[in-house]
């Protein structure tokens, strides 16, 4: 069953495709989001503001964030705990 992470401005993810979640601040990371964007593999989830967090899917897609990585991080291990506590039960 997908868990959806709300990723900001009622942008939803599904937490098990994420593979990473990397800050925007190293020069690596900006070229990684400029090829994806000349590849069509960017999703902009931004809203106009400035990107903060790079989600990196399964799928080879990229999805820009204006959330803090530590808040997408701190949402995707509340809802892992959720479903740990469904499978208890």
């Amino acid at each position: 069953m997908a868990h959806l992470i709300n990723i900001g401005f009622g942008n939803m993810v599904n937490s098990d495709k994420i593979i990473s979640l990397v800050s925007t601040d190293a020069a690596p990371i900006k070229r990684m989001i400029q090829n994806a964007r000349d590849e069509g593999k960017a999703v902009d989830a931004t809203c106009g503001r400035r990107t903060r967090t790079v989600l990196v899917m399964a799928s080879g897609h990229l999805v820009l964030s204006a959330l803090t990585t530590e808040t997408i991080a701190s949402r995707t291990v509340t809802k892992k705990d959720e479903k740990e506590e469904e499978d208890d039960e």
